[in-house]
């Protein structure tokens, strides 16, 4: 009675894409990041270097921030390889979610040099240094170029993927950077106000702590299995208890297995009369077109006498007490 497909049979050849690690797409986006890895890691040490000459530290605090951007970009590149790699052995989902580790880093990453500037910001306004104006803006207005070019060839890339966007939005963020820091050279030669400097470092470790923060959020949603931003369980439970047919639906769980890759699975009861493949072919159908979820894993039972009793009956009495009473069930009106 019951009708219990396997979660992974259908589902990997339909879900390659939410990993986005297949061949073309896979290599065109490598290729993206590599070539904005490249002009990343030219450029910071080129802007270590005059930095350290023109004793800037929004130079030097651009140059950290860029180093974290070189990291993302090293890690979405190695991330990507991996989750290409396919589901094999008691790593039945893949390496799908190395791109999440790979976001996490980075937002804490970024969270931590963000501390570090904001200290020496504030040591820096208390004490500022003088700073050689000329340096910073020839330097910022060729940052702004560089990053312009990065930026633009990363936007290019498929963003669905945490770990992309988690780089871009690294690159983006130092475009603003590097914008300010001009601004800052701007003041500092027309009126010689040596603490745009740090005030301006200052800003951009705002703007580290914001994108940081970010990933960090974005990331750890998914390692807590929460349900995906846009999919509320509530609502997606009234509709299969909507369906014709069904009865109830509990232990109804939504969570996001990678970056853009959500997935369902719920125990359905249906009435005696129905048939419970064609019922869980309907809502399979209906989870796909209304809420784009393709991969689930649909139990369907008859309701009554036909609910499987017997897995409980052999749970001894102290594990079958540790269990609380599902919190997702849904039933139609009896009325």
């Amino acid at each position: 009675m019951a009708d219990s497909p396997h979660p992974h049979g259908r589902s990997h050849g339909e879900h390659g894409h939410a990993g986005h690690s297949h061949g073309v797409s896979a290599d065109a986006d490598v290729r993206k990041l590599a070539i904005a890895l490249g002009l990343i890691v030219g450029f910071m040490c080129f802007e270590i270097v005059i930095g350290l000459v023109a004793e800037s530290l929004a130079l030097l605090s651009d140059a950290a921030h860029m180093l974290t951007d070189a990291a993302a970009l090293g890690l979405s590149i190695v991330a990507i390889r991996l989750v290409a790699r396919p589901a094999r052995g008691v790593m039945t989902y893949g390496l799908k979610r190395v791109e999440i580790l790979s976001a996490q880093a980075n937002g804490v990453s970024l969270l931590v040099l963000a501390l570090l500037i904001v200290f020496e910001g504030i040591r820096r306004l208390i004490d500022p240094p003088d700073v050689r104006g000329t340096l910073v803006l020839i330097v910022a207005l060729v940052g702004v170029v560089v990053n312009l070019v990065a930026t633009w060839t990363l936007a290019k890339a498929n963003r669905e993927s945490l770990n992309i966007e988690g780089s871009f939005q690294h690159l983006l963020t130092d475009l603003y950077g590097f914008i300010g820091t001009a601004i800052a050279a701007v003041v500092i030669l027309a009126t010689g106000f040596q603490r745009a400097d740090p005030l301006v470092s200052l800003l951009i470790a705002g703007l580290m702590v914001r994108s940081g923060a970010a990933l960090v959020r974005a990331s750890g949603r998914i390692f807590l299995e929460a349900a995906p931003e846009g999919l509320d369980p509530q609502v997606i439970g009234r509709a299969l208890v909507g369906q014709p047919g069904v009865v109830e639906v509990h232990d109804l769980h939504v969570w996001e297995i990678s970056s853009g890759f959500p997935a369902l699975s719920a125990h359905v009861l249906v009435g005696a009369d129905n048939d419970c493949h064609s019922a869980r072919r309907a809502m399979e159908a209906m989870l796909r077109e209304r809420f784009a979820l393709d991969h689930t894993t649909l139990q369907v039972d008859h309701a009554g006498s036909d609910r499987p009793q017997l897995v409980q009956l052999e749970i001894e009495p102290a594990q079958a007490g540790s269990h609380p009473p599902d919190p997702q069930t849904n039933r139609k009106d009896s009325r």
